[in-house]
């Protein structure tokens, strides 16, 4: 970023125009900026759930394993790899302090990956009998360069966000999870199905990520950065901006070693094989919440803060809960029933446990999907602390539940504990989110029972397929899908506004 060549009147005049032509091109409209982002988003989250049922039969569930303790490492590490700084990119009126910003934030990058460096060289043998991972060791060298792309890429996203090129980060996507992928399949096929494999794309993946990204910045950018981009520029932002470093750094901190606990400690006490199955599960149970729930709580955010103003947040608040309720209430009490048999046939007969564990995660995954979208009320309502008090809960009674059940022995009884009080709290979080905004516990009942009967209706045909008939797993499936379509195209039909969001959340095209 930083360039010692003395600049020419030519380019210090450029740093006042090349962003602010920028943003004086014609760009779409908020929901179709929207779309450029989900597209992206969605292409490389949908082509990963096809190939799945490849991969899966390809690698096995200790390589899977593998892959997660390793981004779990990195996704620690990464999230303070900009020491936050990437969040004041969008901050500053002046594009020349936010170009600093940019640079501060990339310097940190590289600070910290060094250093993560220094740690994995000094704490290897640690961290392997820590997490009882011996398989993870020759490819601890990896992290450092994950930690350097990964934090890149995130500094560079939100410049890109700045200079709304939205189009531009869809196309980066769909880079990255095709190489991923298409190395995952070479590779393995090649016979090479590793855990070190799918430790590689992923790096590779990330690497083209940021390196794409960077150069299309660069190609457009470069003359405002090589005017702007100073040290005593820099130290001015660093100091202007130390909050993000002294206070959010640790929030953020703390938020992803409480998501990233269930992997360490599920490795720590079990074994790779316990942690991919694990994974497998919590990715197939968190899709909707990735792509839908995403879109409802952008939407709700913004129409909650207007709600608030004028009085109708009960009304928005209600709609909004009959609406994920709707959503979510048939899948996740179908994949209760079925997800041992829908795994089996769809990932192979060695995922058999993944499909158990589904069935154990999916009560906890149900009420965080209720409850992510509305929980940017303690927001609207500015009461953070709350979400500070929810948010150190979670990680306590994590830890709690997974060393209690690792200490018991058993996997099952683990991750039993862990869902039962992750569902727990956010079933409070979500009962107190709602009664503070005015909806009594008679009406939150009458929703929640009401959707719940409504889906239990659906799933009674699974059910009777399933234990009564005896059915074959593909016939089950096939029921499950039957009455699935039936469900959704019922609930679209009622409720039109929720087929449009969804639509929009799942775009078509381009």
């Amino acid at each position: 970023m930083m360039n010692e060549e003395i600049p020419t009147e030519d380019v210090i005049a450029e740093p006042q125009t090349a962003i602010a032509e920028a943003r004086a091109r014609p760009k779409g409209s908020f929901a179709g900026d929207v779309l450029k982002l989900v597209s992206g988003t969605t292409f490389a989250q949908a082509l990963g759930v096809l190939l799945s049922p490849l991969l899966t039969r390809l690698y096995s569930p200790e390589s899977f394993g593998v892959l997660a303790l390793f981004t779990s490492i990195t996704g620690i590490i990464s999230v303070v790899a900009c020491l936050r700084y990437e969040l004041a990119i969008m901050l500053p009126e002046r594009d020349e302090e936010a170009a600093n910003l940019l640079a501060v934030s990339l310097l940190s990058v590289v600070a910290i990956a060094a250093l993560s460096l220094l740690i994995v060289s000094l704490g290897r043998p640690l961290l392997l009998r820590l997490l009882r991972a011996p398989a993870l060791g020759p490819y601890l060298w990896l992290v450092p360069l994950m930690v350097f792309f990964a934090g890149a890429f995130g500094a560079l996203n939100y410049w890109n966000s700045r200079t709304k090129h939205f189009g531009r980060l869809s196309v980066v996507r769909v880079l990255s999870a095709f190489s991923t992928y298409t190395v995952n399949l070479g590779v393995g096929y090649a016979g090479h199905a590793t855990g070190g494999t799918l430790i590689g794309a992923a790096v590779l993946g990330s690497a083209l990520s940021a390196l794409e990204l960077g150069r299309r910045i660069w190609r457009d950018d470069k003359g405002l950065f090589r005017g702007a981009v100073r040290w005593h520029e820099m130290t001015e932002g660093m100091k202007r901006y130390r909050n993000f470093p002294l206070y959010d750094m640790w929030s953020g901190l703390l938020n992803t070693v409480s998501t990233q606990l269930p992997t360490l400690l599920l490795s720590a006490f079990f074994s790779q094989t316990v942690v991919g199955f694990y994974a497998l599960g919590y990715r197939i149970l968190s899709l909707p919440m990735s792509l839908v729930g995403s879109a409802i709580g952008q939407v709700f955010f913004q129409r909650a803060s207007v709600a608030k103003a004028d009085g109708t947040l009960t009304q928005v608040v209600e709609s909004t809960l009959r609406r994920l309720m709707a959503l979510a209430a048939f899948p996740f009490m179908l994949l209760a029933v079925i997800g041992p048999d829908a795994f089996a046939f769809v990932f192979g007969q060695r995922w058999l446990e993944a499909g158990f564990y589904v069935r154990i995660l999916a009560p906890w995954l149900f009420f965080v999907f209720l409850g992510s979208p509305i929980s940017t009320l303690y927001c609207v309502l500015e009461r953070q602390r709350i979400g500070m008090l929810f948010n150190i809960a979670l990680i306590i009674t994590r830890a709690a539940s997974l060393v209690g059940g690792g200490l018991l022995g058993d996997s099952r009884v683990a991750l039993g504990l862990f869902a039962l009080s992750g569902a727990a709290l956010w079933a409070w979080f979500c009962l107190y989110l709602v009664s503070v905004c005015g909806l009594s516990r008679r009406s939150t009942a009458r929703v929640i029972v009401g959707h719940l009967s409504g889906a239990l209706v659906f799933i009674l045909p699974v059910v009777l397929t399933k234990w009564v008939w005896r059915a074959s797993s593909f016939v089950v499936l096939a029921v499950s899908v039957s009455v699935g379509v039936l469900y959704y195209a019922r609930q679209f039909a009622r409720d039109g506004d929720l087929r449009a969001l969804v639509l929009r959340a799942i775009p078509l095209r381009k």
